[in-house]
Protein backbone atom coordinates (compact mmCIF):
# COMPACT_ATOMS: atom_id res chain seq x y z
CA UNK A 1 0.00 0.00 0.00
CA UNK A 2 1.06 2.95 -1.16
CA UNK A 3 1.34 6.12 2.04
CA UNK A 4 3.42 7.46 4.71
CA UNK A 5 3.92 6.80 8.67
CA UNK A 6 1.98 9.65 10.08
CA UNK A 7 5.22 9.38 12.79
CA UNK A 8 7.94 9.77 9.99
CA UNK A 9 9.64 13.35 10.95
CA UNK A 10 7.10 14.02 13.49
CA UNK A 11 10.03 15.09 15.85
CA UNK A 12 10.27 18.72 13.92
CA UNK A 13 9.31 21.33 16.09
CA UNK A 14 6.65 24.61 14.88
CA UNK A 15 8.39 28.22 14.84
CA UNK A 16 6.00 31.13 16.00
CA UNK A 17 8.78 33.55 14.53
CA UNK A 18 7.38 36.36 12.61
CA UNK A 19 7.04 36.67 9.17
CA UNK A 20 9.72 36.45 7.48
CA UNK A 21 10.06 37.67 3.44
CA UNK A 22 12.47 36.16 0.41
CA UNK A 23 12.83 38.87 -2.60
CA UNK A 24 11.93 36.83 -5.66
CA UNK A 25 11.09 37.79 -9.12
CA UNK A 26 7.58 37.92 -8.62
CA UNK A 27 7.81 40.40 -5.88
CA UNK A 28 8.25 40.25 -1.65
CA UNK A 29 7.08 36.04 -1.01
CA UNK A 30 6.22 36.47 2.75
CA UNK A 31 5.03 32.92 5.02
CA UNK A 32 3.62 33.93 8.18
CA UNK A 33 2.97 30.90 10.97
CA UNK A 34 -0.84 30.80 12.04
CA UNK A 35 -2.46 29.33 15.13
CA UNK A 36 -4.28 25.83 14.23
CA UNK A 37 -5.26 25.29 17.91
CA UNK A 38 -4.57 21.81 17.16
CA UNK A 39 -1.34 19.32 17.52
CA UNK A 40 -2.37 17.26 14.91
CA UNK A 41 -0.51 16.33 11.79
CA UNK A 42 -2.26 18.36 9.10
CA UNK A 43 -2.06 16.60 5.51
CA UNK A 44 -4.17 18.15 2.94
CA UNK A 45 -5.84 21.71 1.72
CA UNK A 46 -8.89 23.06 0.03
CA UNK A 47 -9.45 26.56 -0.20
CA UNK A 48 -12.18 28.38 -1.40
CA UNK A 49 -10.88 32.00 -2.05
CA UNK A 50 -8.60 33.93 -0.02
CA UNK A 51 -10.65 33.85 3.42
CA UNK A 52 -12.35 30.26 3.40
CA UNK A 53 -10.18 27.27 3.76
CA UNK A 54 -10.43 23.61 4.68
CA UNK A 55 -7.89 21.99 5.81
CA UNK A 56 -7.51 17.48 7.64
CA UNK A 57 -4.92 15.91 9.48
CA UNK A 58 -4.53 12.68 11.43
CA UNK A 59 -6.87 12.15 14.27
CA UNK A 60 -10.36 12.65 12.95
CA UNK A 61 -8.94 15.61 12.38
CA UNK A 62 -10.20 18.98 10.44
CA UNK A 63 -9.53 22.27 10.56
CA UNK A 64 -11.82 25.43 8.84
CA UNK A 65 -11.23 29.56 8.56
CA UNK A 66 -13.47 32.12 7.14
CA UNK A 67 -11.25 35.07 7.73
CA UNK A 68 -7.96 33.79 5.98
CA UNK A 69 -6.19 32.06 8.72
CA UNK A 70 -6.39 35.06 11.00
CA UNK A 71 -8.59 32.12 13.42
CA UNK A 72 -8.98 29.07 12.66
CA UNK A 73 -11.73 26.10 14.34
CA UNK A 74 -10.08 23.19 14.95
CA UNK A 75 -12.28 19.67 15.58
CA UNK A 76 -12.60 15.66 15.14
CA UNK A 77 -15.77 14.12 12.84
CA UNK A 78 -17.62 12.16 15.64
CA UNK A 79 -16.39 8.56 15.48
CA UNK A 80 -13.78 8.97 13.81
CA UNK A 81 -11.24 9.97 15.74
CA UNK A 82 -8.72 6.80 15.11
CA UNK A 83 -8.94 8.14 10.88
CA UNK A 84 -6.09 9.57 9.08
CA UNK A 85 -8.21 12.37 6.74
CA UNK A 86 -5.62 12.27 4.27
CA UNK A 87 -7.24 14.70 1.60
CA UNK A 88 -10.32 17.56 1.85
CA UNK A 89 -12.15 18.91 -1.02
CA UNK A 90 -14.01 22.19 -0.33
CA UNK A 91 -17.21 23.75 -2.22
CA UNK A 92 -17.65 26.41 -0.24
CA UNK A 93 -17.78 27.40 3.73
CA UNK A 94 -20.09 24.96 4.49
CA UNK A 95 -19.68 22.15 2.34
CA UNK A 96 -16.60 19.96 2.23
CA UNK A 97 -15.89 15.98 2.00
CA UNK A 98 -13.13 14.57 3.73
CA UNK A 99 -11.39 11.46 2.67
CA UNK A 100 -9.77 9.21 5.35
CA UNK A 101 -7.59 6.41 3.96
CA UNK A 102 -6.35 2.59 5.44
CA UNK A 103 -7.02 -1.15 4.56
CA UNK A 104 -10.74 -1.94 4.28
CA UNK A 105 -13.06 -0.14 5.95
CA UNK A 106 -10.91 2.32 6.93
CA UNK A 107 -10.95 4.35 3.83
CA UNK A 108 -13.90 6.30 3.88
CA UNK A 109 -15.55 9.67 2.88
CA UNK A 110 -17.64 11.75 4.76
CA UNK A 111 -19.50 15.21 3.67
CA UNK A 112 -20.68 18.15 5.93
CA UNK A 113 -22.98 21.10 4.28
CA UNK A 114 -23.01 22.77 7.86
CA UNK A 115 -20.01 23.85 8.53
CA UNK A 116 -18.86 20.84 10.07
CA UNK A 117 -21.59 20.94 12.45
CA UNK A 118 -22.42 17.17 11.53
CA UNK A 119 -20.72 14.57 9.03
CA UNK A 120 -22.73 12.39 6.70
CA UNK A 121 -20.81 8.86 6.25
CA UNK A 122 -20.72 8.73 2.49
CA UNK A 123 -18.85 5.72 1.43
CA UNK A 124 -16.89 2.75 3.48
CA UNK A 125 -14.40 0.33 1.53
CA UNK A 126 -16.10 -2.84 0.80
CA UNK A 127 -12.80 -4.13 -0.21
CA UNK A 128 -10.46 -5.32 2.59
CA UNK A 129 -8.08 -5.25 0.03
CA UNK A 130 -9.19 -1.82 -1.03
CA UNK A 131 -7.08 1.54 0.19
CA UNK A 132 -8.05 4.79 -1.22
CA UNK A 133 -5.93 7.36 -1.48
CA UNK A 134 -6.91 11.09 -2.87
CA UNK A 135 -10.04 12.70 -4.02
CA UNK A 136 -10.86 15.53 -6.21
CA UNK A 137 -14.09 17.13 -7.75
CA UNK A 138 -15.14 19.15 -11.11
CA UNK A 139 -17.75 20.68 -9.33
CA UNK A 140 -20.30 20.36 -6.31
CA UNK A 141 -21.30 16.88 -7.98
CA UNK A 142 -18.49 15.57 -10.06
CA UNK A 143 -15.87 13.71 -8.34
CA UNK A 144 -13.19 11.24 -8.02
CA UNK A 145 -11.38 9.01 -5.97
CA UNK A 146 -7.82 7.06 -6.70
CA UNK A 147 -7.68 3.84 -4.86
CA UNK A 148 -4.70 0.96 -5.02
CA UNK A 149 -4.97 -1.45 -7.40
CA UNK A 150 -7.04 -4.24 -6.25
CA UNK A 151 -6.80 -8.11 -7.49
CA UNK A 152 -4.53 -6.38 -11.06
CA UNK A 153 -7.07 -3.57 -11.72
CA UNK A 154 -6.62 0.32 -11.30
CA UNK A 155 -9.40 1.10 -8.66
CA UNK A 156 -10.95 4.59 -9.03
CA UNK A 157 -14.40 5.94 -7.72
CA UNK A 158 -17.24 8.11 -9.27
CA UNK A 159 -19.70 10.43 -7.96
CA UNK A 160 -22.20 12.71 -10.40
CA UNK A 161 -24.44 13.68 -7.56
CA UNK A 162 -22.30 15.18 -4.93
CA UNK A 163 -21.48 11.99 -3.52
CA UNK A 164 -24.39 10.73 -2.58
CA UNK A 165 -23.62 7.37 -4.66
CA UNK A 166 -19.70 6.39 -4.80
CA UNK A 167 -19.27 3.63 -7.54
CA UNK A 168 -16.16 2.08 -8.78
CA UNK A 169 -15.67 2.40 -12.45
CA UNK A 170 -15.30 -0.48 -14.45
CA UNK A 171 -11.92 -2.21 -14.76
CA UNK A 172 -12.54 -3.30 -18.30
CA UNK A 173 -12.94 0.77 -18.94
CA UNK A 174 -9.20 1.36 -17.40
CA UNK A 175 -5.31 0.56 -18.26
CA UNK A 176 -4.14 -2.36 -16.22
CA UNK A 177 -2.62 -1.89 -13.10
CA UNK A 178 1.53 -2.95 -13.08
CA UNK A 179 1.70 -5.29 -10.18
CA UNK A 180 1.69 -3.77 -6.50
CA UNK A 181 0.63 -0.09 -8.28
CA UNK A 182 -1.01 2.44 -5.90
CA UNK A 183 -0.94 5.94 -5.50
CA UNK A 184 0.84 8.00 -2.80
CA UNK A 185 -1.35 8.84 -0.13
CA UNK A 186 0.85 11.70 1.56
CA UNK A 187 -1.26 14.95 0.88
CA UNK A 188 -4.09 14.90 -1.27
CA UNK A 189 -2.62 16.16 -4.64
CA UNK A 190 -2.29 12.63 -6.36
CA UNK A 191 -5.24 13.50 -8.18
CA UNK A 192 -6.36 16.82 -10.02
CA UNK A 193 -9.31 17.80 -12.23
CA UNK A 194 -9.71 20.37 -14.69
CA UNK A 195 -12.51 21.87 -16.34
CA UNK A 196 -13.77 20.07 -19.55
CA UNK A 197 -13.75 16.58 -17.88
CA UNK A 198 -9.59 16.48 -17.53
CA UNK A 199 -8.00 14.53 -14.64
CA UNK A 200 -5.00 13.37 -14.08
CA UNK A 201 -3.37 10.76 -11.35
CA UNK A 202 -0.13 9.88 -10.68
CA UNK A 203 0.72 6.10 -9.68
CA UNK A 204 3.82 4.03 -9.20
CA UNK A 205 5.32 0.79 -7.81
CA UNK A 206 8.56 0.15 -6.92
CA UNK A 207 9.81 0.04 -10.73
CA UNK A 208 7.32 2.47 -12.97
CA UNK A 209 5.67 5.59 -12.53
CA UNK A 210 2.88 6.48 -14.59
CA UNK A 211 -0.08 9.32 -14.86
CA UNK A 212 -3.57 8.55 -15.85
CA UNK A 213 -5.81 10.68 -17.93
CA UNK A 214 -9.07 11.61 -18.77
CA UNK A 215 -10.94 14.30 -21.10
CA UNK A 216 -14.08 13.04 -20.55
CA UNK A 217 -15.10 13.19 -16.77
CA UNK A 218 -13.67 9.61 -16.30
CA UNK A 219 -15.72 7.65 -18.90
CA UNK A 220 -11.61 6.90 -20.62
CA UNK A 221 -8.74 6.87 -19.77
CA UNK A 222 -4.98 6.81 -21.42
CA UNK A 223 -1.77 6.83 -19.71
CA UNK A 224 1.75 7.59 -19.79
CA UNK A 225 5.26 6.71 -18.38
CA UNK A 226 6.65 9.43 -16.35
CA UNK A 227 10.61 9.61 -16.37
CA UNK A 228 10.53 10.12 -12.05
CA UNK A 229 12.78 7.63 -10.27
CA UNK A 230 10.90 4.97 -8.13
CA UNK A 231 11.44 2.75 -6.11
CA UNK A 232 10.07 0.95 -2.48
CA UNK A 233 8.72 4.40 -0.62
CA UNK A 234 9.62 6.91 -2.81
CA UNK A 235 8.00 7.55 -6.51
CA UNK A 236 5.81 10.14 -8.27
CA UNK A 237 3.89 11.35 -5.63
CA UNK A 238 1.90 15.26 -6.19
CA UNK A 239 0.57 16.31 -10.27
CA UNK A 240 -0.49 19.87 -11.29
CA UNK A 241 -2.09 21.03 -13.92
CA UNK A 242 -2.52 25.21 -14.60
CA UNK A 243 -4.35 24.55 -17.54
CA UNK A 244 -5.89 21.69 -19.73
CA UNK A 245 -2.30 21.44 -21.31
CA UNK A 246 0.50 22.53 -18.94
CA UNK A 247 1.32 20.18 -16.02
CA UNK A 248 4.03 19.58 -13.44
CA UNK A 249 4.44 15.85 -12.02
CA UNK A 250 6.58 15.85 -8.54
CA UNK A 251 8.51 12.77 -6.92
CA UNK A 252 9.87 11.96 -3.60
CA UNK A 253 9.53 9.99 -0.34
CA UNK A 254 11.01 8.41 2.64
CA UNK A 255 13.89 6.32 0.48
CA UNK A 256 14.65 9.20 -1.77
CA UNK A 257 18.75 9.51 -2.51
CA UNK A 258 20.43 12.26 -3.71
CA UNK A 259 20.32 12.56 -7.62
CA UNK A 260 16.71 11.12 -7.80
CA UNK A 261 14.59 12.50 -11.03
CA UNK A 262 12.18 13.86 -8.93
CA UNK A 263 10.34 16.63 -11.39
CA UNK A 264 8.76 16.50 -15.31
CA UNK A 265 6.73 18.83 -17.16
CA UNK A 266 4.30 18.56 -19.71
CA UNK A 267 2.70 21.03 -22.38
CA UNK A 268 0.73 18.30 -24.37
CA UNK A 269 -2.07 17.41 -21.60
CA UNK A 270 0.55 14.78 -20.21
CA UNK A 271 1.17 12.79 -23.72
CA UNK A 272 4.66 13.27 -23.14
CA UNK A 273 6.78 14.14 -19.94
CA UNK A 274 10.25 15.79 -19.73
CA UNK A 275 12.38 15.42 -16.95
CA UNK A 276 13.28 19.29 -15.19
CA UNK A 277 15.90 19.85 -12.66
CA UNK A 278 14.39 18.24 -9.07
CA UNK A 279 13.18 20.12 -6.28
CA UNK A 280 15.94 20.56 -3.82
CA UNK A 281 14.61 19.00 -0.58
CA UNK A 282 16.40 16.10 0.98
CA UNK A 283 12.90 13.99 0.99
CA UNK A 284 12.02 15.39 -2.54
CA UNK A 285 8.09 16.90 -2.70
CA UNK A 286 5.21 15.23 -0.94
CA UNK A 287 2.76 18.07 -1.95
CA UNK A 288 2.77 20.57 -4.98
CA UNK A 289 0.01 23.08 -6.38
CA UNK A 290 0.36 25.93 -9.23
CA UNK A 291 -0.45 29.17 -7.87
CA UNK A 292 -4.07 30.31 -10.05
CA UNK A 293 -3.41 33.78 -11.48
CA UNK A 294 0.09 34.44 -10.44
CA UNK A 295 2.07 36.69 -12.52
CA UNK A 296 4.31 33.77 -13.67
CA UNK A 297 3.09 30.33 -14.10
CA UNK A 298 4.20 29.41 -10.66
CA UNK A 299 4.24 26.02 -8.37
CA UNK A 300 4.51 25.61 -5.00
CA UNK A 301 5.98 22.74 -3.58
CA UNK A 302 6.61 21.11 0.26
CA UNK A 303 7.60 18.15 1.64
CA UNK A 304 9.18 17.38 5.60
CA UNK A 305 12.26 19.37 4.34
CA UNK A 306 10.74 22.55 2.92
CA UNK A 307 9.20 24.37 0.79
CA UNK A 308 9.84 25.66 -2.50
CA UNK A 309 8.81 27.84 -5.13
CA UNK A 310 9.95 27.55 -9.42
CA UNK A 311 7.92 30.13 -12.43
CA UNK A 312 10.24 28.96 -14.55
CA UNK A 313 8.73 25.22 -15.42
CA UNK A 314 11.04 23.41 -12.63
CA UNK A 315 14.28 24.89 -13.96
CA UNK A 316 15.26 26.70 -10.92
CA UNK A 317 13.71 26.61 -7.60
CA UNK A 318 13.88 29.24 -4.58
CA UNK A 319 13.84 28.24 -0.96
CA UNK A 320 10.47 29.47 1.25
CA UNK A 321 11.78 27.98 4.36
CA UNK A 322 12.90 24.14 5.47
CA UNK A 323 10.05 23.19 8.09
CA UNK A 324 8.50 20.04 8.27
CA UNK A 325 5.43 19.68 5.63
CA UNK A 326 2.98 17.78 3.95
CA UNK A 327 0.69 19.57 1.81
CA UNK A 328 -0.03 23.06 0.44
CA UNK A 329 -2.83 24.81 -1.37
CA UNK A 330 -4.02 28.26 -3.05
CA UNK A 331 -6.63 29.87 -3.75
CA UNK A 332 -4.70 33.34 -5.39
CA UNK A 333 -1.12 34.80 -5.35
CA UNK A 334 -2.24 36.66 -2.07
CA UNK A 335 -3.09 33.08 -0.14
CA UNK A 336 -1.74 30.12 0.26
CA UNK A 337 -1.39 27.74 2.98
CA UNK A 338 1.37 24.81 3.96
CA UNK A 339 0.40 22.32 6.51
CA UNK A 340 2.36 19.66 8.22
CA UNK A 341 3.80 18.02 11.56
CA UNK A 342 2.29 19.60 14.94
CA UNK A 343 -0.48 21.52 13.42
CA UNK A 344 1.76 23.76 11.47
CA UNK A 345 -0.01 26.16 9.33
CA UNK A 346 1.62 28.75 7.38
CA UNK A 347 0.43 31.76 5.37
CA UNK A 348 2.27 32.04 1.79
CA UNK A 349 1.55 35.18 -0.10
CA UNK A 350 3.13 37.01 -3.08
CA UNK A 351 3.28 35.44 -6.59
Amino acid sequence: MRRHSTNLFDAVGCTLALATTAASAAGQVTHTPQTSNTDALLIAVSAVNDQTVWVSGAKGTYLRTTDGGTTWHAARVPGADSLQFRDVHAVDANTAYLLSIGNGSQSRIYKTTDAGATWKRQFTNPDSAGFYDCMDFWDARRGLVIGDAIGGDVAILRTTDGGATWSRLPPAGLPRAQPNEGSFAASGTCLVTKPGGHAWIVASNADHGRVLHTADYGATWSVDTLPLTTRAGSGPQSIAFRDARHGMALGGGSAARPGDAFTATTSDGGKSWVARTSVPLKTGAWGGVYVPNAKRPTVVVVGPAGAVWSNDDGATWTPIDSLNYWSVGFASPRAGWAVGTQGRITKVSGF
